[in-house]
């Protein structure tokens, strides 16, 4: 899936950067408290580590609560004993003029106020029913919520790929494109086995630090004035399927804000210190690049206060979305500020 400031491209820096700074032992606990579509905690889920994941995104929770807390096979038992596999049901329903296509592709918003095409009609109605159907199965207990949250990711991740969208739903593109007019498919993705521990939240992370412990807290706020909210509203709206009233021309939600402090210049510094002061973690690792609202030398004035410092830096290319402007260098510097804080 596309995402603003995916760590997937440097997976093995951040790995590095663990191996040579915490030189973890057996039984770690790793939180990813910005977990984002989850694709750090399943990779230290995938080392053998216990993960505590969190994203105040309602989206990005079904993602990991789908991926990273299901630790044993799917059975989809209810199912099964009614000769139903979810897979091919739900790609073989017929599409539904549901929330998604009356208000997101271009057939049902033709006699509105903004004309809108982020999907086809046909993906758009597919979206619908199969939405549709996954929380009839929940409601039916038909499915149990482990299962309920892996369908829901593999909806998302899949409507994510026949989106019509340069990367982010900020807003659509005018013609459809190639992988727009492909139909969608649910498929299955791929679940890692392990006998861990795997805590996943739904909460602004300043709630939540007083809440949980453990070894390794890796941070990866906003490094800018982004709204996510913004760039993930139809996710957002798929995941939830709550019917929101929504504005404009790129059909945004109208609801409060999940703005970030990370992403206000005057605040971003205050509240990483809060939450580096109230962490009950040894070490804290925070991913911030070169072009952040907070600077180098706050960062390292911060974590210098409650302990040993230590920074990593390596070149990262740029999320593809900021690429295009010619004003910008089409890399920016990936730092990882590491601090072992005083008992």
């Amino acid at each position: 899936m596309n995402y603003i400031g995916s760590k997937y491209s440097i997976l093995s820096y951040i790995d590095e950067v663990v191996e040579d700074f915490v030189k973890p032992k057996k039984d770690i606990t790793f939180c990813d408290i910005f977990a984002g579509t989850g694709v750090v905690s399943k990779y230290f889920k995938e080392k053998g580590y216990n993960i505590i994941a969190n994203d105040i995104q309602y989206f990005s929770y079904a993602i990991i609560k789908g991926i990273i807390e299901n630790s044993t096979e799917l059975k989809f038992e209810k199912l099964d004993k009614k000769h139903i596999d979810p897979f091919i049901c739900l790609n073989g329903l017929a599409g539904k003029k549901g929330f998604i296509y009356k208000n997101y592709s271009l057939g049902g918003t033709k006699k509105k106020e903004f004309q809108r095409q982020y999907f086809s009609d046909e993906n758009a109605r597919k979206i619908d029913a199969c939405r549709m159907k996954i929380e009839k199965w929940k409601n039916k207990s038909l499915i149990t919520d482990s299962e309920y949250y892996y369908l829901i990711a593999c909806l998302l991740e899949a409507a994510d790929k026949v989106a019509n969208t340069a990367s982010v739903y900020e807003a659509f593109l005018k013609d459809l494109k190639s992988s727009a007019i492909k139909p969608i498919r649910i498929e299955p993705l791929e679940l890692v086995f392990k006998n861990k521990k795997y805590e996943i939240y739904n909460k602004d992370s300043k709630e939540l630090i007083d809440e949980i412990k453990g070894d390794i807290l890796y941070l990866d706020p906003p490094y800018n004035n982004r709204k996510y909210d913004t760039n993930y509203h139809i996710l957002e709206t798929i995941a939830l399927y709550d019917n929101p009233k929504i504005k404009g021309k790129t059909g945004t939600r109208i609801e409060d804000t999940k703005k970030s402090n990370y992403c206000v210049k005057s605040k971003a510094a205050k509240e990483l210190e809060d939450l580096i002061k109230r962490a009950k973690f040894k070490y804290i690792l925070l991913s911030y690049n070169d072009e952040g609202i907070i600077s180098i030398e706050e960062i390292e004035s911060i974590m210098k206060k409650y302990g040993n410092y230590k920074r990593y830096s390596k070149k990262h290319r740029r999320f593809k979305s900021d690429s295009t402007k010619k004003s910008k260098k089409n890399y920016t510097i990936e730092y990882i500020h590491c601090l072992e804080k005083n008992k």
